[in-house]
């Protein structure tokens, strides 16, 4: 093995650890921190400047926001991709997908029953 192969490997293995997964970078890590930080930033933006007319259409942005920040947490953070651990990482995904469903319309289901069976507000001196 020539010295460049010898180097060229050790570069390669320095990214990875004992168990030969591979680690972030840094670049990696500011990528997802830069990402998180606008996907964090924008549907604040939108909910708190009142900037579309539509709240139908303000939640359906802010909660697809959310999905795609999920994904770059698990692509940028936690380092999950299609070829490691034989699988495992792909039914990781389906299950945080399938709990997120579950999160997000049982949310959604329980706040739409809230405000359409409480009580109206009543004016307390009209009381007798």
């Amino acid at each position: 093995m020539s010295a460049t192969n010898a180097e060229s490997h050790a570069a390669h293995d320095a990214g990875h650890g004992e168990d030969g997964h591979a680690h972030g970078s840094l670049r990696g890590y500011l990528i997802g921190f830069f990402l998180s930080v606008v996907l964090t930033a924008v549907p604040f933006w939108l909910v708190m400047g009142d900037v579309l007319d539509s709240k139908q259409l303000t939640g359906f942005i802010v909660m697809a926001l959310a999905v795609v920040q999920i994904v770059v947490h698990m692509v940028y953070f936690l380092h999950m991709d299609t070829r490691s651990e034989q699988g495992w990482t792909m039914m990781a995904l389906i299950f945080t997908l399938i709990v997120v469903v579950i999160a997000l319309s049982g949310s959604l289901w329980v706040m739409y029953h809230l405000n359409t069976n409480t009580m109206p507000f009543h004016d307390m001196q009209q009381m007798p």
